[in-house]
């Protein structure tokens, strides 16, 4: 490249401006090279963000598959790749134009690649709002920005999965999964993320989703486990709990690494922007405090599982790992590296506890995603006040409160209604011979089908 075209490209990056509000309308392409550039950056963080909490997918997966018995490994796949697809539909169609209000909340439809939703398009029409007003877009691509939400979305369903492993029906997984996505999710996210009444009057801060993402699909599995029962032989009468180990530990190991680098497009995506020196910087420090967060958790449940077990459990010490994570997701970026490491450990700890608690109340979490994603959830969100002044304690406990019964609430009367119509749980003999054979008449190794 020659000198002369090169110079003025170097001297726009360096002369940058502030972000400006995302409702302002885009640049017009051309006319401006700092803004040009400003959305080009924008735009690129939320799609590589994008498709490395799409990545997680693969690891919610590979973990549940390693976790539950063989003969449930196929139906947990397949209840992965289903709900994902369900949430690239439904949070299209109504989700996320339930999460942004009027002037922010779809996808337009003009030579930036966007569109709307037709649900969107319906309710605009009827509130008199143009499309014109739904097709400005502001400091980044509003495809990207559709894709990045989308997979939050996705990751709240998939919590959901491990929890209710090795007993529910596919079906009415499926239907409560379609109104998680296109209501409960979008609704409840709208409240913090859409500018809504957590953001505005309590001044809550979640700033990529302990409480709005983690503990939604944490409250929501636990309304379903609640609802749905122990497995079969789980509990003994006089209290003993039967350990049902999963089938493949490198499998879960894996899923376990895969969910840790998508993490990094979770929290470092959720600085929503990458068109400053600023802001480069910022989502730099969240990447190594979200990389230290895990690193505390995992060390963590490494130690205490040896100090209260004499011996190290693998899946404890993958839990603390991913606890870790879901602790420093409320703020990833005001932390430093020592704070945020002791957050991660907080978590790592909560997670060797609260597995046996959730045992003693008879309550049968498969993968132990309500420790990790509920409880660790709730602690991060709270941990914000260690490090973020702008966050109260009481801003962060009501909400908290709102979201967590407002989820809880709702996916329990949802799971009663799936109940009453259509039954959630699988008959007993289903469940003995796996719901690999029962629900699905295949198997993930049927070579070793008995095994």
């Amino acid at each position: 490249m020659k000198l002369t075209k090169t110079l003025p490209v170097v001297a726009a990056l360096i002369a940058l401006p502030t972000l400006g509000l995302a409702q302002e309308e885009g640049p017009v392409a051309g006319t401006d090279a700092s803004s040009d550039s400003i959305f080009i950056f924008n735009s690129l963080l939320f799609l590589i963000g994008g498709f490395l909490v799409m990545w997680m997918a693969a690891g919610f997966a590979m973990l549940e598959a390693g976790l539950v018995r063989s003969k449930n490994v196929a139906m947990q796949l397949t209840k992965n790749i289903s709900l994902f697809s369900i949430a690239g539909v439904a949070y299209y169609i109504v989700g996320y134009n339930l999460m942004y209000p009027l002037g922010n909340w779809s996808i337009g439809t003009d030579e930036t690649g966007g569109y709307l939703g037709a649900f969107g398009v319906a309710v605009l029409e009827a509130v008199g709002v143009g499309r014109e007003a739904a097709d400005d877009y502001g400091y980044a691509s509003t495809g990207s920005d559709f894709f990045f939400q989308l997979m939050f979305c996705a990751t709240t369903a998939s919590i959901v999965s491990g929890t209710l492993a090795e007993r529910i029906k596919l079906w009415p997984f499926l239907f409560f999964t379609v109104l998680l996505t296109a209501f409960i999710y979008p609704i409840q996210a709208s409240w913090k993320w859409g500018g809504g009444f957590l953001d505005t009057q309590y001044g809550f801060q979640d700033f990529a989703g302990s409480t709005v993402v983690h503990s939604v699909g944490g409250w929501a599995a636990l309304a379903g486990a609640l609802i749905l029962g122990p497995r079969i032989g789980k509990y003994a009468k006089d209290g003993k709990v039967t350990p049902m180990l999963g089938s493949n530990l490198p499998l879960a190991t894996l899923g376990t690494f895969i969910l840790w680098l998508g993490w990094f497009g979770f929290n470092g995506g959720s600085q929503l922007a990458m068109g400053t020196v600023g802001d480069v910087a910022d989502v730099s420090r969240i990447f190594s405090n979200t990389n230290t967060a895990a690193a505390g958790g995992a060390l963590a449940a490494l130690i205490l599982t040896q100090v209260m077990y004499k011996k190290v459990d693998l899946t404890m010490v993958l839990n603390g790992a991913l606890a870790g994570l879901v602790s420093i997701t409320a703020e990833p970026l005001t932390p430093t590296l020592g704070a945020a490491t002791l957050i991660g450990a907080v978590g790592g700890v909560i997670v060797v506890f609260t597995v046996p608690l959730l045992d003693k109340l008879k309550i049968d979490d498969v993968v132990g995603a309500i420790p990790v994603h509920l409880f660790a959830g709730i602690w991060g969100t709270l941990a914000v006040v260690l490090t973020n002044p702008a966050a109260t304690i009481g801003g962060q406990l009501i909400s908290i409160i709102i979201v967590g019964v407002f989820v809880f609430v709702v996916s329990g009367i949802v799971w009663f209604i799936l109940k009453a119509i259509m039954g959630i749980r699988v008959s007993e003999e289903e469940e003995i011979t796996g719901l690999d054979m029962g629900e699905l008449g295949m198997e993930a190794y049927p070579e070793f089908s008995k095994g």
